[in-house]
């Protein structure tokens, strides 16, 4: 085997073990790693994060949830939106909630913020807790979307709203590029956007809206939790 082929072959290999390792860090970022990436979330997702919050409106006073809330920025924006708002995080991984407690650190000193480790599928919240429960960039990596959904609707108010913001779905823009990182890469779940509406209506959910920013690749999910009968 010559030199060159050996190189090729240590490359390929560091290259895979690189990928492996970054896919791991963004489903569940741990240790220093993480918690660089947790940061770096925070500044990576602004503008996604604004796009996304123009597809609803956030009264005073509400109470909000982030699931798989990250660095916790958008905890923070959300509080600057509504007055008095009072916002809970919660995201399975220890490096972001450490990340999103510094980020909000006077709101949660305030009492207007509070972050918990915990998983999307076992909310640790009683029924109809909620008036808005965002999801940025994490609907990807639930381990069982169609129930994790349901647990959403169980922590709404009737009322109540679920909005999923994500920078890339199936049949975007230069999907062959997004396709394989997403589903061999990230090992996340990758859906159309009349997939995502077709999960949400099977949960339960209704006034089911969906919009795309196609220049970007960007989409929004809006359901609503109808009023118990």
């Amino acid at each position: 085997m010559t030199f060159d082929v050996t190189r090729r072959i240590v490359m390929v290999g560091l290259g895979m073990g690189a990928a492996y390792a970054l896919s791991r860090q963004c489903r569940k970022p741990t240790g220093w790693l993480g918690r660089r990436l947790a940061r770096a979330m925070n500044l990576g997702h602004s503008r996604l994060t604004g796009w996304g919050l123009e597809h609803v409106s956030i009264a005073a006073r509400s109470r909000i949830l982030d699931i798989g809330c990250g660095g916790g920025r958008t905890m923070r924006r959300m509080a600057e939106l509504a007055a008095d708002a009072h916002v809970d995080g919660v995201d399975y991984a220890p490096a972001s909630v450490s990340i999103a407690r510094e980020t909000n650190a006077e709101l949660i000193a305030a009492g207007r913020a509070a972050v918990h480790q915990a998983s999307v599928s076992r909310l640790p919240f009683a029924d109809q807790s909620f008036d808005l429960v965002t999801a940025v960039e994490t609907h990807y990596y639930w381990p069982d979307f169609p129930n994790d959904l349901r647990e959403v609707r169980r922590v709404l108010k009737p009322g109540g709203r679920l909005l999923i913001i994500a920078e890339t779905y199936k049949g975007r823009r230069m999907d062959w590029l997004y396709w394989p990182a997403m589903r061999l890469v990230l090992r996340a779940m990758y859906l159309t956007l009349d997939e995502h509406r077709t999960a949400l209506e099977a949960a339960g959910f209704a006034d089911v809206d969906v919009d795309k920013e196609p220049s970007r690749g960007w989409m929004s999910a809006v359901g609503v939790r109808p009023p118990i009968a």
